[in-house]
């Protein structure tokens, strides 16, 4: 596994040197609008209906998407035990499986890793070493599934984005994401700013550092420009499609794909190497970019 994983990285390593990197959209939003209700597990919904989740797959590389994110966001012991599912290997397995079956070998399958719901001591009650074994089984499940990196994303503690990358760097040498999320003020819940996240991550192994969700394009270009100066690495940005509004029960995100992708040369600059779209985002945003 050691070398097929070194391959896979040095393709992505060399493939950055050339071009900007475009990721996909939203995953959530999408499933929304085909018919997932709420209240269910994501996975456990997409595997009773793989042609839907192999759509959203097979859309976003069609749009241009060089990397698919597999739909295992919620996929560890924590999130999955809240429906009494325990067979975690096996979830992210299949759900790694099922992208690769939509989008083949041309785009790259990136195990999707989200966070457990639980804050990490000292900010919460979840241990350390028992965060990085929880994020460890996931881990598993990806890479038996054929993964062919490993994004940890939506992170709003820099102690479990720690724990998940170092699940990742003690079990396999692919390369590794971290993205974290950011409040209004440019920091995250528990109050890391995004140079300090960025040293430390970097520090630790990541291959790739960003921002995704929490904010439109305007607000995450500061974050951008902010950690640049530090950067030894790849920098990514995968924002929201604008800011959510409330229309009913029902949440919206009206940032049009053409209003969206204006921003898409504007992060270049800023030092983005990694570019895609959050929540609200749809195949069509992802097209739109430049």
């Amino acid at each position: 596994m050691g070398r097929t994983s070194l391959t896979k990285k040095s393709k992505i390593i060399s493939l950055l040197k050339k071009k900007i990197l475009i990721l996909d959209g939203a995953t959530g939003t999408e499933l929304q609008k085909r018919g997932m209700p709420s209240g269910v597990c994501p996975e456990v919904w997409c595997l009773d209906h793989p042609e839907v989740i192999q759509e959203i797959h097979r859309a976003y590389a069609e749009a241009g998407s060089d990397i698919v994110y597999t739909c295992t966001f919620g996929a560890n012991r924590f999130k999955l035990g809240q429906y009494g599912i325990k067979n975690v290997r096996k979830i992210n397995k299949q759900m790694a499986l099922l992208a690769r079956a939509a989008v083949g070998g041309k785009t790259f399958i990136a195990g999707d890793i989200g966070p457990t719901g639980h804050f990490v001591e000292p900010f919460g009650d979840l241990e350390f070493e028992r965060a990085v074994h929880a994020f460890k089984e996931q881990v598993r499940g990806l890479l038996e599934g054929g993964v062919d990196l490993l994004v940890i994303e939506t992170m709003m503690d820099i102690q479990e984005a720690r724990a998940a990358l170092i699940a990742i760097r003690e079990t396999t040498d692919l390369f590794a994401i971290v993205t974290l999320t950011y409040e209004k003020n440019g920091r995250t819940l528990n109050g890391t700013d995004p140079v300090t996240a960025l040293i430390t991550l970097q520090s630790l192994g990541a291959d790739a550092v960003g921002c995704n969700c929490s904010t439109g394009p305007d607000s995450m270009m500061p974050l951008i420009t902010a950690m640049k100066p530090w950067a030894k690495i790849p920098l990514l940005a995968k924002p929201n499609a604008g800011m959510p509004r409330l229309i009913g029960k029902q949440t919206v995100f009206d940032m049009s794909p053409k209003d969206f992708a204006a921003f898409g040369k504007p992060f270049v600059k800023a030092g983005v190497n990694l570019i895609g779209g959050c929540c609200g985002t749809t195949p069509a945003h992802i097209g739109a970019l430049p």
